[in-house]
């Protein structure tokens, strides 16, 4: 494990590119916590809380992030996440993980899933 800025304890890094319109939806982490730096491109990030027991346990989220607001994002296990590319430009997003990828370490929901009640369109409008 490398120690990074701010005391982060990253295990692996990985870029994704996507481009405008794009969807990469939903899932979360058993274990895994993920930081997530936007670089390039905005990105409509959705976030769920799926962990039992938390206050903010079933609330959903939306926030705009990459070239035009900078944030980098932490996002703990049981959080379900995924994000819409907007604009014109592609996108490209630069993740850290504190875990090596594991595929039982994931689970799933569609991004129309009917418990969520997201509408991409209507968020960013």
């Amino acid at each position: 494990m490398t120690k990074g800025l701010g005391g982060l304890n990253s295990l692996q890094i990985s870029a994704a590119v996507s481009y405008p319109g794009t969807i990469k939806a939903l899932h979360y982490h058993f274990e895994q916590t993920d930081y997530w730096a936007p670089v390039c491109g905005m990105l409509q990030v959705v976030l769920c809380d799926l962990r039992e027991g938390s206050k903010t346990h079933g609330l959903v989220n939306t926030l705009y992030v990459g070239a035009l607001r900078p944030w980098r994002l932490k996002i703990p296990h049981g959080v379900g996440h995924g994000y819409k590319v907007i604009g014109q430009e592609l996108a490209v997003l630069v993740y850290l993980t504190d875990r090596f990828y594991n595929p039982r370490d994931e689970g799933r929901l569609e991004y129309n899933h009917p418990n969520l009640n997201y509408d991409w369109e209507i968020q960013h409008k």
